[in-house]
């Protein structure tokens, strides 16, 4: 068995790619001739070391865990700040109402109790009672204190 090697076809190969290589610059001034009336500036990234651009670091990366401990990249954020904001929930007025109405209650019970001979005075006091009672019930609980609260901030 015998091989013969034909070395044209190694110069063909070569020709045509030297050809392709021609065509393609060719095609890439062309391409370059009209980008360069557009003047579009293409963005790149660039890494400026600390020392060269003579400003605070922009932001911190550290690796931390998540809620479920797997781990993950924390950013911490410069313009942020150390200390996290801190502000209160003020109930004292929600407070101060609600006990004048449970005194309002008690005055009203004891007045009751007074008059327990004079029928009308009952009902008209009992009434009042009632309505103290329902205001009562309305005001004294959690989701009305938060929904009144004053939030203070520092």
């Amino acid at each position: 068995m015998s091989m013969e090697i034909n070395s044209n076809y190694n110069n063909d190969y070569l020709e045509r790619l030297q050809e392709g290589k021609d065509k393609t610059k060719e095609v890439g001034k062309e391409q370059d001739a009209g980008n360069k009336s557009e003047s579009i500036p293409v963005p790149k990234d660039e890494y400026i070391s600390s020392e060269q651009s003579g400003s605070r670091p922009s932001g911190l990366y550290h690796m931390g865990k998540d809620g479920n401990g797997n781990p993950k990249v924390m950013y911490d954020d410069p313009k942020k700040g150390s200390d996290a904001e801190k502000c209160t929930m003020n109930t004292d007025k929600v407070d101060r109402e609600i006990e004048k109405l449970k005194e309002q209650k008690q005055q009203l019970e004891q007045q009751i109790k007074a008059a327990a001979g004079d029928e009308e005075k009952v009902k008209e006091l009992e009434k009042k009672l009632s309505q103290v009672e329902a205001e009562l019930s309305q005001k004294d609980n959690d989701t009305y204190r938060r929904q009144n609260a004053v939030i203070c901030y520092p």
